[in-house]
């Protein structure tokens, strides 16, 4: 009985993990995340998988098993659940963190938490989820058991030796999943290019323990506000120098509360504190640890470098630890809060200044371990773009692995006996932008107008012809927004030119609908105008028939 695999996101960039896996005309999904919008993604706020597929289709989505806590693993939960309301799966922290995204979008929610090392039932799937490190509690890889084999997905992970919570990956499940023989391996490519070992997430806390000894005034630190590993390090180095915590931001507080519940973080109570108290403290004894690492525009921390925050202005005696790398098409951003921190006079520490960071994805001597305890029959790398994929797909060839296929958004894999078929670009992988409470609504065509816009502005063209005969009623108003034109000569000819051309238009043509002459209109103003200025701006014609 054959076995598909099948990939809505996560293959050939960064964000919006999710797959599926489909047996017997039943389907599971493994993860559902988000991406974070690019630069060029004009007014969008979230990026999801497109599932609508397999919505249309009407496929029986019998359950979603999440590996961990991060948005671009869960963050598009409460979407998805909000088309289809199924059971969940995943560790009791991943459900927890999970749950606030869900309730903010007031879906209901059939939450199942469940231990690692057992296997789990529901029909006709079969599941277990194994521990793995990564830099969040509670981080799993799941394995199902199939008709035609051992399915197993890594999850995020690393080989850490000596992690925070002392639960490293559990290298002898994977392996004995490996005696059992493993069918398929889906496995984190993200640090496939990375030689060697990446270091363990307790070799930063000698580092951040110095940088908060050596500053004079207050500490402000940031990190993901799912990185629970990295805030309890940050919050060991401040409480070690005597100094009260604050948090800040709504899904870092949210975090630390939920962490803290759930005994995930290990924080002293009579040390935490309001932002309000930690203000009125004497600076050498407070540090806030905050959102913005990615140096999101309304972040706390961005705001702070702009000077536009309502409770912290940023001075000479701070010192910022900004303890994350940034995401593939947040560098600009990230750079620019740096650089405005520093123009305030505080000092900063990142990861291309100090060692205050350090990966939570296994590079290329790790990957290899896992292959070698594993020795799957077939290796997919997931999680990662097309260079990283091909990079992991590289080191198992050069292992022997029987089959390593490369795919993307997009493919999906079946499984029929000693056959493995790719399926290319069976399945949609575009990319739906979450816009305000629209999702979906917003296709390419409106984000290259929202760029045209920030780039060139925009004109509005409105006229008015006589209802009965069409003939233009005055000359055209134009007005320029966000449009550069200091003397105003640019708008005068656009407006000759439109004049001219609904005149000719009307000569020639009998009175009708507005939208032919607008179209005809929005034509030769763009041209006017480009031909003045070199610029293309929005142009927006309104004709009134009166």
């Amino acid at each position: 009985m054959s076995v598909r695999v099948g990939f809505l996101g996560g293959l050939g960039e960064v964000g919006r993990n999710c797959a599926f896996l489909k047996i017997k005309g039943k389907t599971a999904l493994i993860d559902c995340g988000l991406m974070f919008p690019e630069e060029d993604m004009w007014g969008v706020d979230l990026v999801l998988p497109d599932w609508r597929g397999l919505l249309e289709r009407n496929e029986d989505v019998r359950c979603i098993v999440l590996t961990h806590a991060h948005e671009d693993h869960m963050g598009g939960l409460g979407y998805f659940l909000r088309e289809r309301n199924v059971p969940v799966y995943g560790t009791e922290l991943a459900l927890a963190i999970a749950a606030g995204r869900v309730e903010e979008l007031g879906v209901k929610k059939d939450f199942r938490a469940v231990a690692a090392g057992s296997w789990v039932e529901e029909a006709p799937f079969r599941f277990m989820m194994i521990p793995v490190s990564h830099s969040v509690p509670e981080g799993c890889g799941v394995a199902f058991d199939t008709p035609e084999g051992l399915v197993v997905h890594t999850g995020d992970f690393k080989l850490d030796p000596t992690p925070i919570d002392s639960r490293p990956t559990d290298l002898p499940a994977f392996a004995r999943l490996g005696e059992e023989g493993v069918r398929l391996l889906l496995s984190d490519s993200t640090n496939a290019e990375r030689e060697g070992v990446v270091p363990s997430e307790r070799t930063l806390g000698a580092s951040l323990r110095n940088i908060v000894r050596e500053a004079p005034g207050r500490v402000i630190a940031t990190c993901f506000a799912s990185h629970l590993h990295r805030i309890q390090q940050v919050a060991d180095a401040g409480l070690a120098d005597d100094r009260y915590l604050a948090f800040m931001g709504r899904s870092m507080e949210r975090n630390v509360r939920i962490a803290g519940e759930l005994g995930a973080l290990d924080l002293p109570g009579n040390r935490v504190v309001g932002v309000d108290k930690a203000l009125s403290l004497p600076p050498h004894r407070v540090m806030i640890v905050t959102t913005g690492s990615q140096g999101e525009p309304f972040s706390a921390l961005t705001k702070m470098a702009a000077g536009r925050h309502r409770w912290v202005d940023i001075d000479p005696m701070d010192t910022v630890i900004i303890s994350a790398t940034p995401i593939p098409g947040n560098e600009t951003s990230t750079s620019r809060v740096i650089s405005d921190l520093i123009r305030r006079g505080a000092q900063v520490f990142h990861g291309r200044n100090a060692n205050v960071h350090v990966s939570g994805h296994a590079a290329a001597e790790e990957l290899k371990i896992l292959l070698n305890v594993v020795r799957p029959q077939t290796l997919v790398p997931v999680h990662g773009e097309f260079r990283h994929l091909r990079a992991h797909a590289a080191l198992g060839e050069a292992m022997g692995i029987p089959e390593v296929v490369v795919l993307e958004d997009g493919d999906a894999l079946i499984i029929d006996g000693d056959r493995t078929l790719a399926e290319r670009g069976v399945l949609s992988a575009d990319l739906v932008y979450v816009d305000g409470s629209g999702v979906g609504d917003v296709q390419e065509e409106v984000l290259a107008e929202r760029g045209r816009l920030s780039d060139d502005g925009a004109v509005m063209v409105a006229a008015a012809v006589d209802y009965d005969t069409g003939r233009l009623q005055g000359s055209p108003r134009l007005v320029g927004r966000g449009f550069a034109d200091e003397d105003g000569t640019a708008l005068r000819s656009a407006r000759e030119a439109a004049e001219a051309a609904m005149e000719r238009f009307y000569d020639n043509r009998r009175p009708g609908g507005t939208e032919e002459v607008e179209a005809h209109v929005k034509r030769v103003v763009r041209k006017s105008i480009k031909s003045e200025t070199g610029r293309r701006p929005e142009v927006v014609v309104i004709v009134h028939r009166v």
